[in-house]
């Protein structure tokens, strides 16, 4: 009896090391991540920022001894913004490199052309850096987000800052792809809510420098709040031919443009801007101590100032770390989403909202709050309604 318990011990364990071998993208001795950014395109500022942001969380991981046992590597795909480029690096990450997850892969429509690919070999698309609702639905097991839609956000946002400005006359300017199409949907059905329509609406090629035709269309139409489906050079762009023309409506931004980088780019011209948001950006010489000793870690280890990006890479890391460690010492895909289906994470020293993701519910948060760029830093100005 006891031969047969050893064997029967025996071929368990052979069963589970062979599993584990199995998995793609887990090794002995490593757990290999890949990441889609965009380093040499429009939001090159936003990806080396989340680059950043992972590879310090990955290097604090892997400094503790990892994640039972095994060291954390991230490979970095540049696509340049360009959906085609992120497919021909899925193609690289998922079935040449073998990676376990992608995580924080910059983009709505980069993410769209890149999922297929990922869900066809089990690997799961962890929280995109994108709000759009495709992230999370429809409902797929490998699909995980964590921001608050582009959508939801204005959606809630924008009956705060009618109300608050009594603007009668709200207009949208919108890229023109899957990420500018949220924000007029989250636009129209707020006024929709609130009995109002959509005085104008226009569009910009993505990557388009030049609004002038754009705000031309708006000022005749009277336009006094204007929603921007824009991330950092165009909403600088399009609020510099506002001032220049004499246009000054009220802008409000969604998280795509909530950046350091358009203060510093934009200067004045830019100040009053509204955005949504969620994680504040960490100022190395702001905010709660613990912040401010991150930020100052950060800035020590990267030689620039860390981003809400940078936060968000830093949190993606921490949150697979977590998850990755509840699904044990021989872990899968399948674990992996199980321990993912349990667990919760607080409110953080960044101000992030807790998260909460169910069998059902592939959507940590949808909340957001508003802030407003206020001598050339932003300042939280309206805060979480839950």
């Amino acid at each position: 009896m006891q031969t047969k318990h050893l064997i029967a011990l025996a071929v368990l364990a052979t069963s589970a090391t062979l599993a584990s071998a199995q998995q793609q993208g887990i090794s002995k001795n490593e757990i290999l991540l890949g990441s889609i950014q965009d380093l040499s395109g429009p939001l090159a500022g936003y990806g080396k920022q989340a680059r950043n942001g992972m590879q310090m969380a990955i290097e604090e991981v892997n400094e503790q001894g990892g994640i039972n046992g095994r060291k954390i590597k991230l490979l970095v795909e540049d696509a340049g913004y360009d959906p085609k480029k992120a497919v021909l690096a899925a193609q690289k990450l998922v079935n040449q490199d073998k990676i376990f997850m992608m995580v924080g892969h910059i983009g709505t429509a980069q993410n769209m052309a890149a999922m297929p690919i990922q869900f066809e070999k089990e690997v799961i698309n962890f929280f995109p850096l994108t709000a759009a609702r495709e992230m999370y639905e429809p409902f797929h097991r490998l699909k995980f987000a964590i921001n608050s839609t582009y959508y939801e956000q204005i959606r809630t946002a924008l009956p705060k800052l009618v109300r608050q400005t009594g603007a009668t006359k709200v207009c949208t300017v919108t890229q023109d792809d899957e990420f500018g199409v949220e924000i007029l949907n989250g636009t129209e059905d707020s006024l929709k809510n609130q009995r109002m329509a959509l005085t104008e609406k226009t569009t910009f090629k993505r990557g388009a420098t030049d609004f002038s035709s754009q705000v031309a269309k708006m000022r005749a139409a009277g336009c006094e709040l204007v929603v921007l489906g824009t991330i950092i050079r165009e909403t600088v762009g399009v609020i510099g031919e506002s001032r220049k023309s004499g246009f000054n409506p009220v802008f409000l931004a969604s998280s795509a443009a909530y950046s350091e980088l358009i203060p510093k780019l934009g200067g004045k011209i830019v100040e009053g801007l509204y955005a949504t948001m969620t994680a504040q950006i960490p100022y190395v010489d702001s905010g709660t101590p613990a912040a401010r000793l991150w930020a100052n870690k950060y800035k020590t280890r990267f030689n620039e100032d860390p981003s809400n990006m940078s936060v968000f890479g830093y949190n993606t890391i921490n949150i697979f770390a977590k998850a990755m460690r509840d699904a044990g010492d021989r872990p899968t895909t399948s674990k992996f989403i199980r321990a993912m289906e349990t667990i919760r994470i607080p409110a953080d020293i960044f101000g992030s909202p807790p998260l909460k993701f169910t069998p059902t519910r592939r959507l940590g948060s949808d909340e957001s709050r508003l802030s407003q760029i206020k001598d050339g830093r932003w300042a939280v100005v309206m805060d979480y309604t839950y």
